[in-house]
């Protein structure tokens, strides 16, 4: 399991659940509280329905042994406008419930969620060491069977409780009082089938825990199977088409099969704990419905009750073993519980914990007029060292390149210009962030609309459509412009390159005044990537460039050029001769023609 926390137990699981609730109750408090005192009215009242039904049982049965078909008639009556109050009742306790697990799941999904995307906490915890796996299925599945089964299992209980508290006394009242001759003393004993039903009621809580102990880490078990075999489903669907290219399908299906074999073998465990518990509530409720009929017919047949009170006395046992019995019918069912709460806390955990991977000192990032890098150093988070003291100023409107060779931490320096790499010491001063862009290698196209993809992470209508058709036609993509408003997986109709260009087509809408490049060119000719970088030269003279790469001719669209040389402890960024040529005016319009 990724992070360690205290909900793996009982105790752990009631404390977080109760926490992950009052933040709801907290932050929507005349919903949830509202919500909450209808289903607790309907309960109540369900409850009060059951006692209703246990009267008419004895009325109805004390007609029938008098034979007195007017009286039973009457009884029939009142059966059906029980029987609809009940329905009633019923459906309203179950919306309540509903709702109830509903808004909460909702509240903790934007919770999770937002807490994720914060701070770039989803960048962080797929890079480091001890992120939560699978955050979808934990925000997707996990949420909601925690939820439903909260509230479910809460009202449950509270079921329960009333429901003893409302038979136990009618059960204690019935029984009368049994008289036990014991070596010549007779020992009178009140309440017997109350005190019957208390001792059935624990000794059946005693075998279930004995049996089902073990349920709740099988449980974890198998929610973390599934979680793997989803991922790695998941990771076919990503890269099919590198799969298909080097014709990896038969491995892909061995690492399915191995994925699924931790499925069943959780299951397996699961399906045998869920038998060993079957043989117990097979017959557990069947016995609690005779038992009372076994020891209340001593008195009937003596005459002392009749026979509508020995079938009342039978409900009431039969309502308080019930009552008394919710551990042992909804042992499974924690088990369960308890390992989806767990995984949503992990989660949650998770995403603190993202805050806090930087190590001492860390990275200290401040506002500037300029781009200045101060004593930087980069590691992994493992600790293998990438950059050392790398100090460099970019200011307004200039033009730099950092090249080197692969491996040398250019791509790292980028994220942590970004923001997004917690991993190093020293200083970084960035200018305003709303006047910056990053382009990486691969541009994220968010699902939707061609328009929607130019405008990230803006809204889709924030720029004209003009303003969108002529920026898709300046970075040479003027066939795309038909296709503005059509929806589409775009990140895989367009080639790399045209999703290269298009990246540039969003900064020509954007118009940021600090632009941050990483291989951002890599996919395109010579034509057009001398034509991207004309846009500099044009529409975006005064914005100022880092950009990073190792194609040879980049150096000619720049002021100066880094290098990061490799060292011990890190490459070192080193002032690089410029190229004899820089913005030569034969490039650009190659580039424009």
């Amino acid at each position: 399991m990724a992070v360690e926390t205290e909900a793996t137990s009982g105790d752990g699981a009631l404390r977080e659940t109760w926490r992950l609730a009052r933040g709801w109750y907290g932050a929507a408090p005349w919903t949830a509280w509202g919500l909450t005192a209808v289903a607790v009215v309907l309960t109540l009242l369900q409850i009060a329905l059951s006692y209703a039904f246990s009267d008419w049982q004895r009325d109805a049965f004390d007609a029938l042994e008098k034979r007195d078909a007017d009286a039973f008639q009457g009884q029939l009556w009142w059966f059906v406008a029980l029987t609809l109050l009940s329905m009633a009742v019923a459906v309203g306790r179950l919306w309540a419930r509903q709702v109830l697990a509903f808004l909460w799941r909702r509240w903790l999904v934007l919770k999770l969620q937002g807490a994720m995307l914060a701070n770039h906490r989803h960048y962080r915890m797929e890079m480091g060491e001890g992120g939560a796996d699978n955050p979808d299925q934990r925000i997707g599945e996990n949420t909601r069977w925690a939820t439903i089964m909260t509230v479910d299992l809460v009202l449950g209980l509270l079921h329960s409780v009333a429901l003893f508290a409302c038979f136990a006394g009618l059960l204690w009242h019935l029984s009368g009082t049994l008289e036990l001759a014991i070596g010549g003393t007779v020992i009178a004993l009140p309440g017997s089938m109350l005190i019957a039903a208390a001792l059935y009621s624990g000794l059946g809580a005693l075998v279930v825990w004995r049996v089902g102990r073990a349920m709740p880490r099988i449980h974890l078990d198998r929610n973390q199977a599934e979680a793997d075999h989803r991922f790695a489903l998941l990771r076919i669907r990503e890269h099919s088409e590198g799969i298909a290219l080097i014709r990896g399908e038969a491995d892909e299906e061995r690492g399915l099969a191995r994925a699924y074999r931790g499925v069943e073998a959780a299951m397996l465990r699961l399906l045998r704990s869920e038998r060993q518990l079957m043989w117990l509530g097979a017959g557990y409720m069947a016995v609690a419905g005779v038992l009372p009929l076994l020891l209340g017919a001593p008195r009937f047949f003596a005459g002392a009750i009749t026979l509508g009170v020995l079938m009342q006395m039978t409900q009431a046992f039969v309502e308080v073993t019930r009552a008394l019995s919710w551990f042992v019918e909804n042992w499974p069912r924690l088990a369960d519980w308890r390992g989806h709460v767990v995984r949503v806390v992990e989660l949650e955990r998770a995403c603190e914990a993202a805050d806090g991977q930087a190590g001492a000192p860390g990275i200290v990032i401040g506002a500037g007029e300029a781009l200045a890098l101060t004593g930087l150093s980069l590691g992994t988070a493992c600790g293998r060292a990438l950059v050392a003291e790398a100090a460099v100023t970019l200011r307004p409107g200039e033009r730099v390149l950092v090249t080197g060779e692969s491996g040398s931490g250019k791509s790292t320096l980028f994220r942590a210009i970004a923001g997004i790499w917690p991993w190093g010491q020293g200083g970084i001063a960035v200018p305003d962030r709303a006047a910056t862009l990053f382009m990486p290698q691969r541009p994220y196209l968010p699902l939707g609309s061609l328009r929607a993809a130019l405008a990230y992470p803006a809204a889709a209508d924030a720029f004209p459509a003009e303003a969108a058709a002529a920026a898709l036609r300046r970075c040479r993509l003027g066939a795309l412009v038909p296709q503005l408003d059509k929806v589409s997986r775009w990140d895989r109709v367009l080639s790399l390159g045209e999703q290269q260009r298009l990246a540039f087509a969003r900064l020509l809408l954007h118009r940021p005044r600090w632009v941050f490049m990483d291989e951002a060119t890599s996919a395109l000719d010579e034509a057009n990537q001398a034509a991207m970088f004309a846009l500099f030269q044009a529409e975006l003279a005064g914005a100022a460039l880092l950009s990073i790469g190792h194609r040879p001719g980049l150096d000619r669209y720049h002021d100066r050029v880094l290098a990061l040389r490799p060292a011990p402890g890190g490459a070192r960024l080193e002032r690089v001769v410029p190229a004899a040529s820089l913005w030569p005016v034969e490039a650009f319009r190659r580039g424009a023609a």
